[in-house]
């Protein structure tokens, strides 16, 4: 009922825990707080919340456009509705080195339990789109350490994400990305994000280079296979991300229930793939709500929605 009932630095506990475990964690992308609490209830560890579905759902392409604080306010409001540690995509900082140190504590204001930071350019663009550029290597650093200084919880986990692999052709850059994680790990960085690698060697490849945990991005249409949890712990990551997927299956869902109503001149024909009404109800937990007032549940949930 109402929010979660531990605290941002027992969820920051809780993360740094679950990725000392030795074993592969899950964390689905959530597009809202309600898909938050559905993503605790189907018993996974923790939740990511992605940079571009928060772009997306504001009507916005990934390329940079949100701010500091409609990152932090949504974050928030999704972290707020569970009690799994929440890790957000903070983009490339929302500026220069003191505006990545803000943006630490803004995201730790909200409640979050980490974030990672990317060594793109602005504007940037998803890490599996062609056409990609890094900042160079001292900007990079700069930014890792600014975050790492401005935390004021120490558990509060600083992730770096590199972008550096899609710069040069096959072992380059894979090198470079090596190189790069190496350096980031060196700066402060609790956990590595190598984005947009090309299979599961060079997640190894990276997994060796480094000490810290290791995260891979398992997005759809993109530059890599979607890879299995075994496959993956198979070669060592610590963490797996859906970041995009929820938002993809509801739109997809949305979709054709907008193609359905203007043919058929009703959604009846989708009714049967909707979450229920009760169902809806148990995800908001509305009966709790009587120990406030008994008569706000109670009456009979309609049997069929």
């Amino acid at each position: 009922m109402l929010y979660s009932t531990t605290t941002p630095e027992q969820k920051r506990v809780r993360l740094r825990e679950i990725l000392g475990s030795g074993t592969l964690q899950q964390f689905p992308g959530a597009f809202s707080p309600l898909s938050a609490r559905l993503i605790e209830e189907k018993g996974f560890p923790g939740v990511y919340i992605s940079g571009a579905v928060l772009a997306n759902d504001l009507g916005l392409p990934d390329i940079g456009l949100t701010t500091l604080t409609e990152v932090a306010t949504r974050a928030g409001q999704i972290a707020r509705m569970t009690d799994l540690p929440a890790i957000v995509d903070a983009d490339t900082g929302f500026g220069e080195a003191m505006n990545v140190a803000r943006t630490v504590q803004e995201l730790e204001n909200a409640g979050l339990a980490g974030m990672h930071i990317e060594d793109q350019v602005n504007p940037k663009r998803c890490g599996h789109l062609d056409g990609k550029a890094v900042v160079d290597l001292d900007t990079a650093l700069q930014r890792v350490r600014a975050a790492a200084d401005a935390r004021r919880d120490p558990n509060f986990l600083i992730m770096a994400r590199t972008d550096v692999r899609a710069t040069g052709e096959g072992a380059a850059g894979l090198e470079a990305a090596v190189e790069r994680a190496k350096a980031l790990v060196e700066a402060g960085a609790d956990a590595i994000f190598p984005e947009a690698m090309a299979s599961l060697e060079e997640f190894r490849a990276i997994r060796d280079a480094v000490d810290v945990p290791v995260l891979a991005n398992m997005t759809e249409f993109g530059k890599s296979r979607l890879f299995t949890a075994e496959e993956l712990a198979g070669v060592g990551i610590n963490l797996v991300i859906y970041p995009v997927t929820l938002l993809r299956m509801a739109m997809g869902a949305a979709e054709r229930t907008l193609e359905s109503i203007r043919a058929d001149g009703t959604q009846e024909a989708q009714v049967a793939n909707m979450l229920t009404r009760s169902r809806l109800y148990e995800l908001v937990d509305y009966e709790a709500y009587n120990r406030f007032d008994t008569g706000v549940f109670n009456f009979q949930v309609p049997g069929r929605y």
